[in-house]
């Protein structure tokens, strides 16, 4: 590798890195109480005045939030890097292939008919039913591909089989009692608040092993974007291979979702602000720039949802939409001048 091209990646991971560690100190002061960046660091590190007003809200409230949006925002990019690379399309994503609202639909009824009888749902089950809903929407999504060549009319397909699972999850909530009726609407907008630490110690893990599986195929991925012919010829079980990626992608996205809702064009937009940065396709570095990309956007548009309108709180998949779909766009209007 290039001794020049390292330096990059290297100066890109370090920008990174210190994009996230302002939009911490950022997100962590912002707010009704404000607190100086050295009391900050003295409840965070040294413990300073712990059991006081701001030191439960640092702990209680806004780190967990802070951590969440971060570890969830990394996990949907590269959930969003793995579907783009099984289809080989640019605008493939979780929530446009309809897999973020097949995640949907299954908490959705989780909350509804199994969290009314027994009280609540742990996270690890939230997870689960996510992960089954994402797996049942992206079988639909690959049923379709066996029989549709063309990925415009897929792309179609995914976003209206998002659009029947989006009916069905508000035809559900009419059953819904009145406190879960107020938490699924709350929860269906998107937003990184309300994460415990006991959650975080549930997201953590399973984010975790994605994004280490994820390294750990990074060849055979490279290998993949190449064509599928020459994945074969390099010894890639191609069936095993676009099963993992299934899982691995279905696996981060619905896991997002369980804890944060459904959030909009992070998946389909971050990859490319990622590729644009390293300025290379190479799977081994772009799923940390991605992963460390995703972090950083999803933490900063927190901050706006956050602050905007305070004390109003835009929902979070709103402040992505804004500034991902431009993104979007510009790829499909690039993608159609490349065809002519």
């Amino acid at each position: 590798m290039n001794k020049f091209k390292v330096i990059r990646y290297q100066l890109v991971y370090l920008v990174l890195l210190l994009l996230i560690a302002l939009a911490m100190v950022l997100n962590v002061n912002a707010g009704s109480v404000s607190m100086s960046p050295l009391r900050i660091f003295k409840i965070i590190f040294m413990r300073f005045e712990e059991g006081s007003v701001e030191s439960n809200i640092i702990w209680k409230i806004r780190l967990p939030r802070s951590l969440t949006a971060a570890i969830l925002g990394g996990a949907l990019s590269i959930s969003g890097l793995l579907l783009q690379t099984f289809f080989r399309n640019p605008i493939a994503g979780p929530f446009v292939l309809g897999i973020s609202s097949g995640a949907k639909l299954f908490v959705a009824l989780a909350v509804i008919f199994i969290a009314g009888r027994f009280g609540g749902i742990p996270p690890y089950a939230m997870v689960l039913f996510s992960f089954i809903g994402s797996l049942i929407s992206m079988g639909l999504v690959l049923l379709f591909s066996q029989k549709i060549k063309s990925m415009s009319v897929l792309l179609v397909i995914g976003i209206m089989i998002g659009y029947i699972c989006s009916a069905v999850t508000d035809f559900m909530i009419n059953f819904a009692k009145d406190s879960h009726i107020a938490s699924l609407t709350y929860w269906s907008m998107g937003s990184f608040a309300g994460v415990s630490w006991s959650a975080l110690g549930t997201i953590a893990p399973i984010v975790a092993t994605g994004l280490f599986s994820s390294i750990l195929i990074s060849k055979p991925m490279e290998a993949y974007q190449l064509g599928e012919g020459y994945a074969k010829s390099m010894g890639i079980n191609i069936r095993l291979f676009r099963l993992v990626l299934i899982a691995l992608s279905s696996l981060l996205s619905a896991t997002v979702t369980a804890f944060a809702g459904p959030i909009s064009f992070v998946g389909v937009a971050v990859p490319h602000i990622a590729k644009m940065l390293v300025k290379t396709s190479k799977p081994i570095v772009v799923i940390p720039a991605t992963f460390l990309c995703g972090a950083a956007f999803c933490m900063f548009c927190d901050l706006i949802a956050r602050t905007a309108f305070a004390p109003t709180e835009l929902a979070i998949g709103t402040v992505t939409a804004f500034l991902g779909a431009p993104i979007v766009i510009s790829l499909m209007v690039r993608l159609s001048k490349g065809k002519h």
